[in-house]
């Protein structure tokens, strides 16, 4: 796709009240592709939820063994730079949904990745460098995974020089992903191995993997520690918000769109004509026009929304939290001089927006901090198809209920503490938090599924409360800490870290010497 047919469809789409996630996601994207994309849990999540298929493993072929990569002279074998490999993409492949949901990029996950370039489309919406141009998509993934594992082999041994202590929840992590995988193996009727194979290609292993696995922790665990020493005052975070108001407010506005296009037409021949200029021109002062009467309509005590006419295009929208994109409608919104009961007719690249403004504000409500045990209910050996597959899955629900309702009642017996809450979940709890006991800071409105989110903003929530919430993952054992920062705040100073993080980050990175060796990096991918 072209950048010139990419911005047109990001138009399209912006037009409609969708935000551009180039604009809306370009820092949050460079950061998770890179820093953050060392996290290990994606791999380990997927490995319990793909099923095996074929196993192309074959002990006599391949060259588990070979050489793949050398790092400032520390040799990987191709099993090695798999497990980043794989990492780097699924992350990716996360990241970047809503680009490639749209189309918005021309890589087709489904399709081998060495036969498919990156396009100077795709370098401009992913901000990449011009030399990515013309790269394969599988050597962009195979770059990005030895650099990651450059970082990791950097600050590990930064961390080794520095007599640096690992938490104890490196290791409690480690046996508890490990457990998970054999688990999942087991599960599958295969070995660890096998099941490694089938999800991250023929070299793995499930020494490899762990080695990975137990470095990517520690790795996380220094990085974390760094991290949590970056200290931002209140007046810190007014700064940086002042500085950068609209990457932090939202706006409440109505709209109603005009289309101003003109219609193509067929030939005698059955052939498209595309429309003159001057149809196209006339199309505009038409939807003009339109948006004028519109508005006057408005101003004359119509509601904007009455005044939509859905069977001719022209559409009314009510955004409450819309983030700013630099369409001419969103300009116009965030643009200081706007006061409440604004309108205004706009001009579109194809359309004509008639806009109402209500107000302009950051999220000052409070996000929460809560404690939450997940009760799972066993998975179905049915087939969805099957007789009695809907009173199996109901049972097994049913049974996990249970399981919560007598957790939830033995822990209200011995004292119901914030304390003991956190040791049920260490015990009980099949979220991937158990560890922590089950903590979760810093909640924001929407993050959580709607039956979790809405008991955690109920109005009458107090510290302390608690409760059983029912959700598609099962039954969940609630325990309310209390409130914590305004939104805002958070946002703030996510970015801020995430900024000081990548610039850490990048001190990892540099001055390595990477050299990839064919014989092993063709088993890589």
């Amino acid at each position: 796709m072209s950048a010139s047919r990419e911005k047109k469809s990001r138009q399209e789409l912006n037009s409609t009240g969708w935000t551009d996630p180039k604009t809306a996601r370009e820092a949050q994207q460079r950061k998770e592709e890179r820093r953050s994309s060392i996290l290990y849990g994606v791999i380990a999540a997927a490995f319990v939820l793909v099923a095996i298929t074929v196993v192309v493993w074959k002990s006599n072929i391949i060259q588990k063994t070979a050489t793949a990569a050398t790092i400032d002279g520390q040799k990987y074998t191709a099993a090695e730079v798999n497990f980043h490999y794989q990492n780097v993409y699924r992350n990716f492949i996360n990241n970047n949904y809503d680009l490639l949901s749209y189309g918005l990029l021309s890589l087709n996950p489904n399709a081998s990745l060495s036969s498919q370039t990156i396009s100077d489309g795709d370098a401009a919406m992913l901000g990449l460098e011009s030399d990515a141009e013309g790269q394969t998509w599988k050597d962009y993934f195979a770059d990005q995974a030895l650099n990651q594992m450059a970082a990791v082999q950097s600050v590990l041994q930064t961390a080794k020089d520095e007599g640096f202590a690992y938490p104890s929840s490196v290791q409690e992590n480690y046996d508890a992903d490990m457990e998970s995988l054999r688990a999942a193996a087991s599960a599958s009727g295969v070995s660890v191995d096998r099941y490694l194979q089938a999800n991250l290609g023929s070299t793995m292993t499930e020494k490899v993997y762990g080695q990975r696995l137990m470095a990517t922790l520690q790795y996380e665990a220094y990085a974390t520690a760094q991290e949590e020493s970056l200290v931002y005052s209140d007046a810190d975070l007014e700064e940086a918000y002042k500085a950068n108001q609209n990457t932090y407010d939202r706006v409440n506005y109505e709209y109603v769109t005009i289309p101003g296009t003109a219609d193509s037409t067929t030939d005698a021949e059955g052939n498209t004509v595309e429309p003159t200029a001057e149809e196209a021109t006339a199309a505009m002062d038409a939807a003009q026009a339109k948006a004028e009467e519109i508005l006057a309509a408005y101003e004359g005590g119509e509601s904007l929304e009455s005044l939509a006419d859905p069977d001719n295009g022209i559409t009314y929208s009510h955004l409450e939290t819309a983030a700013y994109s630099n369409t001419p409608v969103l300009e116009w919104a965030f643009n200081d001089a706007r006061r409440e009961g604004d309108a205004d007719v706009i001009e579109n690249s194809s359309s004509y927006t008639v806009a109402l403004f209500h107000s302009k504000s950051r999220f000052e409500y409070n996000t929460v901090d809560i404690r939450h045990v997940l009760i799972r209910p066993e998975e179905t050996t049915l087939s969805s198809e099957d007789e009695g597959y809907q009173a199996d899955v109901d049972a097994k629900r049913a049974d996990a209920k249970a399981t919560a309702e007598a957790l939830y009642a033995q822990w209200k017996s011995g004292g119901a503490t914030e304390d003991s809450f956190a040791d049920l979940a260490r015990e009980n709890s099949a979220d991937g938090n158990a560890a922590e006991g089950g903590i979760y800071t810093e909640v924001y409105q929407g993050q959580m599924v709607p039956t979790f989110n809405d008991w955690c903003f109920d109005d009458s929530r107090t510290p302390g409360d608690s409760g059983i919430v029912e959700t598609d993952y099962g039954y969940h054992i609630m325990y309310f800490v209390g409130q914590n920062a305004p939104y805002w705040q958070v946002q703030v100073r996510n970015n801020l870290m995430n900024t000081a993080m990548d610039e850490w980050y990048e001190t990892f990175t540099l001055d390595h010497t990477i050299t990839k060796s064919d014989s092993g990096m063709k088993y890589v991918g």
